[in-house]
């Protein structure tokens, strides 16, 4: 058996039939397991998933809840595949996906590999612009999964693909909150193994469905950047500093355009004019592009003021690893 898939999941029944669904249409010959770990979820998928056993290789683990890192472990110590495959529960994989892997790996031989991910057509407006926003290559959320990139790839839990034996020595996921992916996408360069991206092994990726959660979401993500760059020298690029950057220039813009002079204004009013034409242009939707505009001011704000919080309690206080909105990590 050439893959393991894993997929860790939490309170997403419905989710999960979506992307097991889409992996019974998988047009690959080569075989591979599926191997779904319930972190203690109140909504257990086991029910729903229950059809599935008679199309897939699939295997189904219940503990309790210890977040997606250790979760995404368990299913890697249950693996029987060559190369493990991280997906997140809220994907859904075009029926080429294991094509373009496999046909990559026969030309490129790679230890570690991630791919892109995309707005599927049938997915919300909500969605598609938390989508946008996390793609587009005006937002930072651009730099990832694509040859033009302002910093090394590193592949995301969303979408991993690594050998299990270098997987397994390099002691799987880290114990933290966030951040873990890239945690290990960084142990893995340093370390010396092969790790590239297959821009043609896209998945179709939800993210959040309330800006609430995806201001959670990325607020964290801007933490676990300071985090991540005490543990790994030289990682922390100019380009992480955009967001914040931005955290404090917008609203200065607005408030200057105020007091000293509605010229100021202009380049306040330009970015989100900016983002929503961009954003109609690539979704042919206006309502997508308005709420593109907003989804975009919650990403670089939420990661900015993250990124700000973490270096004055972290680098500034000198205080140990702390993350807010840490509840529930799936949140």
């Amino acid at each position: 058996m050439q893959f393991s898939v894993i997929i860790p999941i939490y309170n997403r029944p419905d989710e999960i039939v979506e992307l097991l669904e889409s992996l019974t249409l998988q047009s690959a010959k080569s075989s591979f397991e599926v191997i779904i770990v319930e972190d203690g979820s109140s909504l257990p998928c086991d029910d729903v998933i229950q059809p599935y056993y008679n199309q897939l290789d699939l295997h189904y683990h219940k503990q309790r809840n210890q977040g997606p890192g250790p979760a995404r472990n368990k299913g890697a110590s249950m693996a029987k595949g060559e190369y493990l495959i991280f997906f997140d529960s809220d994907c859904i994989l075009p029926s080429n996906y294991f094509n373009h892997v496999i046909e990559h790996l026969s030309i490129q031989a790679l230890d570690c590999f991630g791919g892109p991910d995309s707005s599927h057509p049938f997915f919300t407006p909500i969605q598609k612009a938390i989508s946008y926003s996390m793609t587009s290559p005006i937002t930072t959320g651009g730099i990832r999964g694509s040859h033009k990139k302002m910093d090394k790839f590193y592949p995301r839990s969303f979408n991993l693909g690594i050998k299990k034996n270098i997987f397994d020595a390099l002691g799987g996921f880290a114990n933290m909150r966030f951040g873990e992916d890239l945690d290990l996408s960084m142990r893995t360069v340093k370390k010396g193994y092969n790790v590239g991206l297959i821009i043609e092994a896209f998945v179709y990726h939800k993210r959040r469905t309330r800006f609430k959660a995806f201001f959670k979401q990325v607020f964290n993500s801007g933490i676990a950047r300071i985090d991540l760059s005490l543990l790994h020298a030289n990682t922390l690029k100019p380009v992480h500093l955009l967001p914040s950057a931005f955290t404090i220039g917008y609203p200065l813009l607005l408030l200057l355009g105020l007091v000293i002079s509605p010229w100021v204004l202009i380049p306040f009013l330009l970015f989100p004019g900016i983002i929503f034409t961009d954003a109609l242009f690539r979704t042919k939707s206006a309502y997508v592009g308005m709420l593109s505009t907003w989804a975009s001011l919650v990403q670089l704000i939420g990661y900015g003021s993250g990124f700000i919080y973490a270096f004055w309690i972290r680098i500034v206080k000198g205080k140990g690893s702390f993350h807010s909105f840490a509840q529930s990590f799936y949140d």
